[in-house]
């Protein structure tokens, strides 16, 4: 066998993954998938759900195989709504999970006992996530050491979500840690999922909501921030959120959450 044609399929193999990296595609079927779960709470049933999971869903998901990653509430008291994150090895692994929970007689048990005065959540979202190429990763533990937490949900317009992909992977995290905020994990929507082309998801943690919003001031001010922003703008021919397209929301962790 010659040299020469082994070495030129080992060079297009090496661009082929490169270029996948570069352009922030996956290949969902080998990559964890998270869920990302958000319970509105029924007036009055927040105690009562903060129980069934204290006391009994958590222990049963990971009787199932759903790893818990963290559990959170809105600083706003009045946003009576349970955020939590899920990981699983595969979108199959999650179905199969699921049915054996649901299933589970200790899960119907417990669920029948907890809404005997009704139920606790009147409305269940649950969009399914995998982390981009330039998340540093999910972790567990004390992560926010007694701050808070922050989702940050941006909406693009349509092309241009690799665009600010590439703004974060190239500029925005770092200088996110150099001005005190803690990365922790950045989302695609899976590609089943409505709008999967145009947002990001993302979780940072701050010392306080002040801390947030000095650090916020800091970066904002930056001027390697406001050339990469000038310039990932140009390329893509305007800007890479839509009007009303960034959401932040301030969570702390429940005193069960395995994140804190």
């Amino acid at each position: 066998m010659k040299l020469r044609p082994l070495l030129l399929s080992a060079f297009a193999a090496v661009a082929a993954l490169a270029t996948g990296c570069a352009t922030g595609q996956h290949n969902k079927s080998t990559m964890a998938v998270y869920e990302l779960r958000i319970y509105h709470i029924a007036a009055g049933k927040t105690e009562d759900l903060h129980n069934r999971f204290r006391n009994h869903t958590l222990k049963l998901f990971s009787k199932h195989g759903i790893e818990s990653i963290g559990y959170w509430m809105p600083l706003d008291e009045k946003d009576q709504r349970l955020h939590f994150l899920l990981r699983y090895p595969s979108r199959e692994a999650r179905e199969a999970s699921w049915k054996a929970f649901v299933s589970d007689p200790a899960w119907q048990a417990a669920a029948k006992a907890s809404e005997v005065n009704g139920r606790l959540v009147e409305k269940v979202e649950n969009p399914f996530l995998v982390e981009t190429d330039y998340s540093p990763g999910v972790r567990k533990g004390n992560l926010s050491k007694g701050g808070v937490w922050e989702l940050r949900d941006y909406t693009t317009p349509s092309g241009r979500l690799p665009n600010l992909d590439s703004r974060f992977r190239d500029h925005t995290i770092a200088l996110f840690a150099k001005h005190g905020m803690g990365n922790q994990g950045y989302f695609h929507l899976m590609s089943d999922q409505v709008g999967a082309d145009t947002r990001l998801l993302y979780f940072l943690t701050h010392k306080s909501t002040e801390a947030a919003k000095a650090s916020f001031g800091a970066f904002g001010a930056d001027p390697a921030w406001k050339a990469a922003r000038e310039a990932s703008e140009k390329v893509a021919g305007g800007s890479l959120t839509m009007p009303g397209g960034v959401k932040s929301l301030f969570l702390k962790p429940t005193d069960y959450s395995p994140t804190k």
